[in-house]
């Protein structure tokens, strides 16, 4: 068999070469870390919510429903999904993108507790105080608010700690620990908080269409929660800078707010409907929290300017 002696050895062509989707997935998650950030935290919870959003208490598609009472059963729903979603999101994605490393850093900032006794203070007892104030303000209230019994007061530390486990532990390592340092390197701390709220709020638009929000969801109630999750992110940016990147100082922040509602709130106001006006006094109360913080701190949040861009192909 003769050979040519001028031929050349043939090359595959790239169009013949085995598709390398682990590659494809590591290279992805390299050149844009927030983006797959975001839609592996929305595809996780989503994913994991589907059989409470079908289920009776939910869509009633599948006739079967989530055993336990309303707060248990709400737990059993949810949690799957929120556990699966941000803070396994932001593991995955730390752990390819900036390796052990990372993820040191990631969870260092689950261990700065030593923040100073003024923001416990302000968290523990000015955040409460400032909604309920806050409620003072609307139509047929002022005049027909209670006494906040003393055992709801005493229940309020030990469903505390219940709403950091179920809620801000959760969420928090992942919208705050994770995106929101970025999000900031590039966009800078308001349109950056921006950006975060919309996402943040969204991310709990399915669970509108399950007993999570109520029995009678009003049409407008989703797109109000959302927009009240700005202000509010907001004066969680601000908390986050001035602390140090403090994510226990933010969960609690998070936890008490949720908690005032659950525990204070409805002792304080039982005449009122609290499945609409909880999301219009938190609305109202971080409007007014933002707009002062960001008047105070000329914009910045209390980011220091030697945070620095992140680099674009890196967002």
């Amino acid at each position: 068999m003769q050979t040519n002696p001028n031929s050349r050895p043939s090359r595959s062509r790239p169009s013949d070469a085995p598709y390398d989707l682990r590659g494809t997935i590591h290279d992805t998650f390299q050149q844009h870390p927030l983006a797959a950030f975001f839609v592996t935290a929305f595809a996780l919870s989503w994913l994991a919510w589907t059989p409470y959003l079908l289920s009776d208490n939910g869509l009633g598609i599948a006739h079967y429903a989530v055993p336990g009472e309303p707060g248990t059963r709400q737990l059993l729903g949810i949690l799957p999904g929120a556990y699966l979603g941000p803070v396994t999101a932001a593991f995955i994605v730390t752990a390819v993108v900036d390796g052990r490393a990372g993820l040191t850093a990631w969870a260092r900032r689950f261990t700065r507790l030593r923040v100073g006794w003024r923001w416990y203070f302000g968290v523990l007892l000015v955040v409460p105080i400032s909604l309920l104030a806050t409620t003072l303000l609307f139509p047929n209230t002022w005049g027909h608010a209670k006494w906040i019994p003393f055992a709801a007061l005493i229940a309020y530390v030990p469903m505390l700690i219940v709403q950091i486990v179920t809620t801000s532990l959760a969420e928090e390592p992942g919208w705050r620990d994770f995106a929101l340092p970025r999000l900031q390197q590039r966009w800078g701390a308001i349109h950056g908080t921006l950006i975060l709220g919309l996402l943040w709020g969204a991310w709990h638009a399915p669970l509108f269409l399950t007993d999570w929000a109520g029995e009678h969801v009003r049409w407008w109630e989703p797109a109000l929660f959302v927009l009240s999750c700005v202000p509010l992110s907001l004066v969680m940016t601000w908390v986050f800078n001035k602390t140090g990147q403090s994510i226990p100082m933010v969960m609690l922040l998070h936890a008490g707010i949720n908690n005032t509602f659950s525990v204070l709130w409805p002792e304080s106001f039982p005449n009122q409907d609290a499945e609409s006006m909880t999301i219009l006094v938190q609305l109202a109360a971080s409007t007014a929290a933002a707009a002062f913080l960001i008047v105070r701190t000329r914009g910045t949040l209390g980011l220091a300017p030697s945070e620095g861009r992140l680099v674009k192909n890196r967002v």
